[in-house]
């Protein structure tokens, strides 16, 4: 279950470096944050599909 915690703070993380490199305020980087955030939870839940399927 942390592989897709960690691949959702690894996106947030992206996200807010992101909307910063663009020059967005603190509700772009929050909105940027929490999208990528989203993103990167659903391809981690993904991948630890996957990996349970191959493992069981």
């Amino acid at each position: 279950m942390i592989i897709p915690m960690a691949t959702a703070v690894i996106g947030a993380l992206l996200g807010a470096f992101t909307a910063r490199r663009r020059k967005g305020v603190a509700a772009d980087v929050a909105q940027w944050a929490i999208v990528w955030g989203i993103i990167g939870g659903l391809l981690g839940m993904v991948i630890l599909i996957f990996i349970s399927r191959q493992i069981g």
